[in-house]
This record gives C-alpha cells, sequence and structure tokens, in this order.
C-alpha cells in the first residue's frame, strides 16, 4: 500500500508529502510529478517517484495500486479542461482498485466560475464509485502574502470584495488535513468544508500590514471592471482575470466564509493566523 500524492512538487503537493515522511515512513510514498529533477531531494529521502502528465492518459497507467490511498491535487491548468485532466486520474484509480481518492476542492458555498471545474470533478468522482473524500479547501492565505510587493510599493491593498470576509488559512494547514485524511480511518464517501478559524475582512487585513509595517496602508475597494484593469494592467491574461474578478465578487457575498471548524478539526491544532502569515512573508 502506498500513499500517492499527485502534483508533488506543486505549493501544496509538496506541504502534503513533508508532513507525510513527518508520519510514514518514506518508501510507503509516491510523488507522482511532471518534472522528477524537482523532486530530486525527495528521492534521495527514500520517496518514489513516479512520472505523470494529467495530459497523457497512458502515463497513469500501472501507476496505482490495490489499496493505495491517494491525493488528487487539482490542476492548475485553467485552458486545458480541468475536469478532463482529473477524470484521467479518478479512472485510473477506478481500474487500479485504491482504497481512497481525496481531492482538493472548492467550498460549496462558492459560487464563482473557479468552482465550476471543481464541481464537475466531484461529480464524477462521486459517481465512479470509488471511495472519496472531498476536500474543499478554502483560500490561502498566500494568495496574498506572496503578492506583497504591490500593495507595498503602492501603500493599497486593492480588491472587489467589498465588505467581504474570508476564511483563509495556510497552504500547511490544508495540507494536513489531507495527511490527516490519508493515514486515517473512516473518512471514506465524506466532505469537508475548509477553511480558517478566523475569517478577514480586507480593511482588517490593510491594518494589519500598516501595524506589521508601520506604513499607512489602506484598503481600496473598486469594482469588478476596475480590478480587471487593474489585473490586465499587471499583465494577467484576460480569462485568469475574470476567475480572480469572480472570486472577489463571491467574496463580498460571504461566499468565501467557512465556518465548519473542520479544518483546524483534522489538523488537530489551530489554523495559522493571517497576521503569522504577513510576519513571515515580510521577513521573507
Amino acid at each position: 500500500m502506498s500513499i500517492v500524492v499527485t502534483g508533488a512538487t506543486g505549493h501544496l503537493g509538496r506541504h502534503v508529502v513533508e508532513q507525510l515522511l513527518e508520519k510514514v515512513p518514506a518508501d510507503q510514498v509516491t510523488a507522482v510529478v511532471r518534472t522528477p529533477e524537482k523532486a530530486d531531494d525527495l528521492a534521495e529521502r527514500g520517496v518514489r517517484i513516479a512520472v505523470a502528465d494529467y495530459n497523457a492518459p497512458e502515463t497513469f497507467d500501472g501507476l496505482f495500486a490495490a489499496g493505495d490511498k491517494v491525493l488528487l491535487v487539482s490542476g492548475n491548468e485553467f485552458d486545458k479542461g480541468r475536469v478532463g485532466q482529473h477524470k484521467v486520474v479518478i479512472e485510473a484509480a477506478k481500474a487500479a482498485g485504491v482504497a481512497l481518492l481525496a481531492y482538493t476542492s472548492a467550498p460549496g458555498s462558492l459560487s464563482a466560475a473557479l468552482a465550476d471545474d471543481h464541481r464537475g470533478t466531484e461529480e464524477a468522482l462521486t459517481g465512479s464509485g470509488v471511495p472519496y473524500v472531498l476536500l474543499r479547501n478554502g483560500w490561502y492565505h498566500e494568495n496574498y502574502t506572496e503578492n506583497l510587493a504591490p500593495v507595498l510599493e503602492h501603500s493599497a491593498v486593492v480588491a472587489a470584495a467589498g465588505e467581504g470576509r474570508v476564511s483563509s488559512a495556510s497552504r500547511a494547514d490544508y495540507a494536513a488535513a489531507a495527511v490527516a485524511v490519508l493515514t486515517g480511518e473512516g473518512h471514506e464517501n465524506q466532505t469537508y468544508e475548509l477553511g480558517g478559524d478566523e475569517a478577514w475582512s480586507f480593511a482588517e487585513y490593510a491594518a494589519e500590514l500598516s501595524r506589521q509595517t508601520g506604513k499607512e496602508i489602506a484598503y481600496s475597494a473598486v469594482s469588478g471592471e476596475v480590478m480587471k484593469g487593474i489585473l490586465g494592467g499587471a499583465g494577467m491574461p484576460e480569462p485568469f482575470a475574470d476567475i480572480l474578478v469572480g472570486v472577489d465578487a463571491s467574496m463580498a457575498k460571504g461566499e468565501l466564509v467557512v465556518s465548519s471548524g473542520d479544518l483546524s478539526r483534522l489538523a488537530g491544532r489551530p489554523t495559522t493566523p493571517l497576521s503569522e502569515a504577513i510576519a513571515a512573508a515580510l521577513k521573507g
């Protein structure tokens, strides 16, 4: 039996593998990657490396074995038909008879276009007959803290989210939930709504940045059209800008507030406060 993690050298996947290595022997972990060189350090520690690509179904032939537990980390190629990509993994897992397939989805409350691929994948997975877990991950702190340069340069947090609040958490928090599911028992056919313990608004985010930097940083609430123009001006492709503006609109409606407590319960600890993520990013 192996615990198999797709996208294992990506931002979230690497956190999952690192945390798995704290709980199970390295030879029980398989890291699925597209570029094996990026996983050299994991291979040196005894992790099995499998090279496969969502866009090449044949690369998943024989990758899984009966009894494996698999984490399907959602792809980030929005222009390549993510549901079809994910079905490649689901079908290979079904053919192999895996014990569990966990999928990193999006909150059930999210109506933005970003959620469409996740809902399509959930439908394919729950209808496949494979024992599943839906890990409906909320927003990541790092979506903001990894992009502080323009905020600090202009002394402004700009978003089209109005006074909406967000239950974000760190990637390490979401990884801890995935590891708990992959190494625990009794999670078959469960859906977990995952988000940080404390929801925050962009005004509060700007205030925390001001406190930690000693600079006066304001929140500028703009319309979706203005936000789209700003993102386009920064070089973001229009389809992706549309997705992010749609997420802001969902935030304004409260769709990214997750109050289930599932994340801290699965992780076995409180989620990382936004203030901590900001401090770590500023130390950079």
